[in-house]
C-alpha cells in the first residue's frame, strides 16, 4: 500500500511520516521546494515536489497512492495576507480532495483542528458535561480569527467529501508537544519559550495538552479504525496554563512565573505589538491578538471517541514536553 501525507515537513506530518516509515510502509511527501526538509531528512519517505495550489504536482504526488494523509495547513495566528491561510487550508484541501477521488484513492484521513470543536455552555451539571466532544458543533462567536475560520470551512469540505467512493475520516488534534517541532508551532513555543526565560507571567487559560507521538499514531489508527465521515479529538490532558509551567519548572529547573496578568492587560499589550511589529516593523508580533482572544476561553476536551474506538495512546505529557525540551536542546534552538 502507498501512501502520501501532506504537511510531512511540519510538526504532526513530519512525526507521521516518520511513524508511517517505522512501519515499513511505502510513504510519499508532497514538499514544496523551498521547504525546510529537517523532520524527514534522515527517514526512507519518498520527496515529492509539489504544492496544494499546484494541481499538476498534486496529481504526480498522489498517483498510485491508496490512501492520503492530508496534515498540510498554515497553522498561525497572525499573516500578511490572510487571504493566503484560507488558500492553503481551504482551497488546498479542496484540490487535495478533487485529484485523490480522481486517482482512484481510497480513503482519506484529514488532520483538522481542535479549534473546530464545539464547547458546551457555561453551567454544565457535571465536569464530563464541561468538556467538548465531537457532537458539538462551535458556536459562530468563537470561530475567532482567519486559522479557526479557515480550519472550520476545511473540515466542512473534507466532511461532505466522504461518500461510496471516497472514505473521508476527520481527527482533530489538541495542543501536541513533542520532537520535531522545526518552525516551531505556536504551541511548540510554549516550552520553547519557558525554557529560554521569556515568559515573565501568565494568563488564566488552559488546553489540552497531548504528546505528537500519540497524535501521530492516531492518524494511523483512524487510518485503519476510524468510521467514515467521523471526527475524532485526539488529546489527553486537560490542564491550566500554571499546571504547564509547572511541569516546566520541574523539568528545566526554571522558575515557573508567578504572576497573572488579567485579560486586559494581555490584550492591550498584543494590540500594541501588533501595530509595532505588524503594521510598523512588517514582521510577525511576539503576541498575536488572534491567539489572546482565542486563549480567553479555556479548550478543555474530551478524547474517549478516539480511546475507545481507535485507541489512541494516552503518554505522559511531562514526557512529551521533556522530549520537546531535550529536542530543542539537540537541535540548537536554546
Amino acid at each position: 500500500m502507498t501512501t502520501l501525507v501532506t504537511g510531512a515537513t511540519g510538526f504532526i506530518g513530519g512525526n507521521l511520516a516518520r511513524a508511517l516509515s517505522k512501519r515499513g510502509e511505502d510513504a510519499r511527501a508532497l514538499v514544496r521546494p523551498a521547504a525546510n526538509d529537517l523532520a524527514i531528512h534522515d527517514t526512507k519517505v519518498k520527496q515529492m515536489p509539489g504544492d496544494l495550489l499546484d494541481i499538476d504536482s498534486l496529481s504526480r504526488a498522489i498517483t498510485g497512492c491508496d490512501t492520503v494523509y492530508h496534515c498540510a495547513a498554515t497553522y498561525s495566528f497572525w499573516s500578511r495576507r490572510p487571504a493566503d491561510i484560507y488558500r492553503t487550508n481551504v482551497a488546498g484541501t479542496q484540490n487535495l480532495l478533487n485529484v485523490a477521488r480522481q486517482a482512484g484513492v481510497r480513503r482519506v484521513v484529514f488532520t483538522s483542528s481542535v479549534a473546530t470543536i464545539g464547547l458546551p455552555s457555561a453551567g454544565a451539571a457535571s465536569p464530563r458535561q464541561q468538556l467538548g466532544d465531537e457532537d458539538i458543533p462551535p458556536a459562530p462567536s468563537h470561530l475567532i480569527g482567519h486559522y479557526k475560520q479557515s480550519k472550520y470551512q476545511a473540515e466542512q469540505l473534507a466532511l461532505a467529501a466522504n461518500g461510496d467512493d471516497l472514505e473521508v475520516v476527520v481527527v482533530n488534534p489538541c495542543a501536541p508537544v513533542g520532537k520535531w517541532d522545526v518552525k516551531p508551532t505556536p504551541t511548540g513555543r510554549i516550552p520553547l519559550d519557558f525554557a529560554r526565560g521569556r515568559i515573565p507571567g501568565y494568563l488564566a487559560t488552559g488546553m489540552n495538552l497531548v504528546d505528537v507521538a500519540d497524535v501521530a499514531q492516531g492518524h494511523i489508527m483512524a487510518m485503519e479504525r476510524g468510521r467514515p465521515g467521523e471526527r475524532y479529538i485526539l488529546g489527553h490532558r486537560n490542564l491550566t496554563l500554571r499546571q504547564v509551567f509547572g511541569m516546566l519548572a520541574a523539568i528545566t529547573g526554571r522558575r515557573a512565573p508567578r504572576l497573572r496578568f488579567p485579560y486586559w492587560l494581555i490584550i492591550g499589550a498584543a494590540y500594541c505589538d501588533q501595530w509595532l511589529e505588524s503594521g510598523i516593523m512588517r514582521r510577525e508580533p511576539a503576541i498575536p491578538v488572534e491567539g489572546i482572544k482565542i486563549a480567553r476561553r479555556p479548550m478543555y476536551v474530551s478524547s474517549r471517541k478516539a480511546v475507545s474506538e481507535l485507541g489512541l495512546p494516552q503518554s505522559p505529557v511531562e514526557a512529551a514536553l521533556e522530549k520537546a525540551i531535550r529536542w530543542f536542546t539537540d537541535y540548537g534552538y536554546l
